[in-house]
């Protein structure tokens, strides 16, 4: 049976509203036709911009000049026919130009991630790579990306490969053993070595594994709590990292009631800035809120800066968290106690300083964006199922149960193949390509 032609998408690929350009993005088979019945004229060389006009079909009226671009399957982004339309941003000449595609047979609007899924189903990239070009897209800082990129370069891509290389060798080892035993082609040393090659795909996907998770910190944002007793200079400290007055500041005490948040770039890390209610004695039932919610905040930090100007107060236990002690107020004359770095809240200087005590934590929890690639969690289950597999194998192996290692093994190469989307995913692709944006 003959599968129908999938049908032509469109979308505007640059952000909504007023700009200088706005680049619409078709692709299918329909894309040369919309443009010769755009233009009135032939389609230009290929990956050759061309400057012509855009004209209403049927009434022949002008809707603006426009830069287009066309590149023929299997030779572009998707796969498939892709032009790329460079007109002005106005609001005006980007609805009428929509309005105008839409109305074309064979043409609909794209849905979010359309693009990528039709590159990723006509084999331009496979999954992983998909999800890197996502992060690559949501990334604010310069190590997210810079991790992004070699995800999206096929960094994982290949790692991926030569696991299942290694996976494929003790699979043939082991049916080799299942199919020729009876012959004695197959000997002792071989059963040994499809044993070295399981403990050390282990390893490396256990390896992987612990990347990944150092690695994660920088995709997702290391959180930093600002919490002490009241008064201590908490909101002043967060209004001065942040860059503007985002919380209020005032000699009242329990005037910080809630968490405040803040998302901020600390020299290339995502951090997620977490201002707190101040920790006391207190009979006030909403204040008392706010100060649960401190505690909970401190527990789940990444890092915790204890902040204090006066006397000494409890510290909360935080486990392997890291702790710094932080004595504000520097500039009222009282020194700090040992072990406490002094600040002074408003000072640029004593701003910077702190900054450069609290990067090289950051560096020892998340690295630099060159380590893990394995960031997402549908990633890190695949490769922990993959870690499974291989630690049963092992087991089947070390009691000769060749059958059953066999099996084994096809279930780490399912789970290898399933990072790739090499596997019968549906719902995970809807899941990835759901959250791109609409031109993607």
């Amino acid at each position: 049976m003959v599968r129908p032609a999938a049908p032509t998408i469109f979308a505007v690929a640059t952000p909504p509203g007023r700009s200088a350009i706005a680049v619409f993005r078709l692709s299918g088979p329909s894309s040369s036709r919309a443009l010769e019945l755009l233009t009135n004229a032939a389609t230009p060389p290929a990956r050759q911009a061309a400057l012509r006009w855009l004209t209403a079909p049927g009434s022949g009226e002008r809707i603006d000049q426009a830069l287009v671009t066309f590149f023929p399957a299997p030779h572009s982004y998707t796969g498939e026919d892709l032009l790329e339309i460079g007109v002005h941003g106005g609001r005006a000449v980007v609805a009428a130009l929509a309005e105008i595609l839409q109305a074309f047979p064979g043409i609909k609007p794209a849905e979010p991630g359309e693009f990528t899924r039709r590159a990723f189903q006509n084999g331009k990239l496979d999954l992983t790579q998909a999800e890197g070009i996502a992060d690559l897209i949501d990334s604010e800082t310069e190590f997210q990306r810079r991790q992004a990129l070699r995800v999206a370069s096929g960094g994982l891509r290949e790692k991926v490969a030569q696991w299942r290389e290694i996976a494929l060798q003790i699979a043939a080892e082991l049916e080799s053993q299942l199919d020729f035993s009876d012959e004695g082609d197959v000997g002792e040393n071989d059963f040994r070595l499809a044993a070295s090659w399981r403990r050390n795909l282990e390893v490396q996907l256990q390896e992987e594994l612990r990347n990944g998770e150092r690695s994660g910190r920088l995709r997702n944002g290391i959180s930093i709590v600002l919490a002490g007793p009241p008064n201590a200079g908490k909101s002043t400290l967060f209004n001065g990292l942040v860059g503007m007055e985002r919380a209020i500041v005032s000699a009242h005490p329990g005037t910080t009631r809630d968490l405040l948040y803040a998302d901020i770039d600390i020299e290339g890390f995502p951090v997620t800035l977490i201002d707190s209610a101040g920790l006391r004695e207190s009979g006030d039932d909403i204040e008392q809120i706010g100060m649960d919610r401190a505690r909970a905040a401190v527990e789940a930090a990444d890092i915790v800066l204890w902040l204090n100007a006066h006397d000494a107060v409890a510290e909360p236990v935080v486990g392997d968290r890291r702790f710094l002690r932080v004595w504000t107020k520097a500039d009222l004359g009282q020194p700090a106690p040992a072990g406490w770095m002094e600040l002074d809240c408003r000072s640029s200087a004593d701003l910077h300083r702190l900054v450069e005590s609290i990067v090289p934590i950051l560096g020892s929890l998340a690295g630099d964006g060159a380590e893990g690639l394995v960031l997402r969690s549908r990633q890190r289950d695949a490769v922990g199922k993959g870690v499974d597999a291989c630690d049963r194998l092992g087991a089947h192996l070390a009691t000769g149960n060749i059958e059953l290692a066999a099996e084994e093994c096809r279930v780490v190469l399912d789970a290898l193949e399933s990072l790739g989307g090499g596997v019968d995913i549906e719902d995970i692709l809807g899941e990835v390509f759901g959250r791109f944006c609409i031109g993607k």
